[in-house]
Formats: structure tokens, C-alpha cells, sequence
């Protein structure tokens, strides 16, 4: 599979949101190869638009605030590990 972004204009930040939004975890210690795909089909679902994806994060944000720090934490080292050296939004 590929390390490119399903949108090559996404950012890291932007990939950390949607696997933020996804069903995977981090107790899950998901290869490589699986973010990739659940980036890609919850990507599908959000038509390629990230701020689909943002609303989401914003939701869990919400309703777990004691946990959102670590879980984004724990996304974008991922997003980085699984894509490669890719920008992060400011």
C-alpha cells in the first residue's frame, strides 16, 4: 500500500484528525499498513474534505476532554510512523 496521503495536499495534522475520528486505537498497536487504510476508507466517508473529519474530533473533544490530549498525541506520531515525513499545520 501507499505511503501517499489519500489527498496529497493533507497535512499530518489533517491525517491525525481522521485517524483520530476512526475506530482504531492505540491499545489496538496498529501496523503501518492498517492506519493507511482506515485513513483512507474513513477519508472516503469524509469525501476527502478534512474539516468533515475535524467535526468529528471536535465532537470527541467535547465529550472526552480528559482524554483528547493523549489520543491526538498518540495520532499524529502514528500518522508520522505510517506516511513518513510529512508537514504539520501550525
Amino acid at each position: 500500500m501507499s505511503k501517499t496521503p489519500p489527498n496529497p495536499s493533507m497535512t499530518a495534522t489533517d491525517l491525525a484528525e481522521i485517524l483520530f475520528s476512526s475506530g482504531l486505537q492505540a491499545s489496538d498497536n496498529p501496523t503501518p499498513e492498517q492506519v493507511r487504510t482506515a485513513v483512507d476508507a474513513l477519508s472516503r466517508t469524509c469525501a476527502g474534505d478534512p474539516s468533515a473529519c475535524a467535526a468529528r474530533v471536535a465532537q470527541e473533544a467535547g465529550d472526552h476532554p480528559d482524554t483528547f490530549a493523549v489520543r491526538m498525541r498518540w495520532a499524529l506520531d502514528t500518522v508520522q510512523d505510517a506516511y513518513g515525513d510529512l508537514t504539520t499545520a501550525a
